[in-house]
């Protein structure tokens, strides 16, 4: 029992060491702000090109083409994530510029992520870094 009367419960990070936390959890924010700096900070809010998205992904391999539409496409080395820039397409009439399908390896979509206009280029680039860093398909912590 807690000292407030109800059971506790188990830890979630039972076993996890807090130095070896970099290990599971690399995409953090910048050491070189500190806290108080971060109210001071200019949050992003403006780009909506391809560009930040296409050079990480083109630097870790993967295939980037631009269709005749300008809509640009980007598969993962393995194929079983497709990224897409889709600005002329009928989806982004609905708020849905960015696309992530993410596959199994039978080519089944396992799940996807859409992203509307507003969100900054370098918003979906950590997004798709932070999948690129944890390429094993089960969580850790299980």
């Amino acid at each position: 029992m807690s000292t407030y009367g109800y059971p506790e419960k188990p830890q979630v990070n039972e076993g996890f060491s807090a130095r070896d936390a970099h290990r599971h959890h690399p995409v953090q924010p910048s050491p070189e702000l500190p806290l108080a700096a971060l109210g001071k900070r200019k949050w992003l809010l403006d780009c909506h090109c391809a560009r930040p998205v296409t050079d990480l992904l083109h630097g870790q391999g993967w295939d980037v083409v631009t269709d005749l539409d300008c809509n640009v496409h980007c598969s993962s080395p393995d194929r079983r994530v497709y990224v897409g820039f889709l600005p002329e397409s009928r989806e982004a009439a609905r708020s849905e510029l960015w696309h992530t399908h993410v596959t199994d390896k039978d080519r089944t979509k396992a799940w996807r992520q859409t992203f509307g206009p507003d969100t900054p280029a370098q918003a979906v680039a950590g997004f798709l870094a932070a999948l690129i860093a944890f390429p094993a398909r089960c969580c850790a912590c299980v």
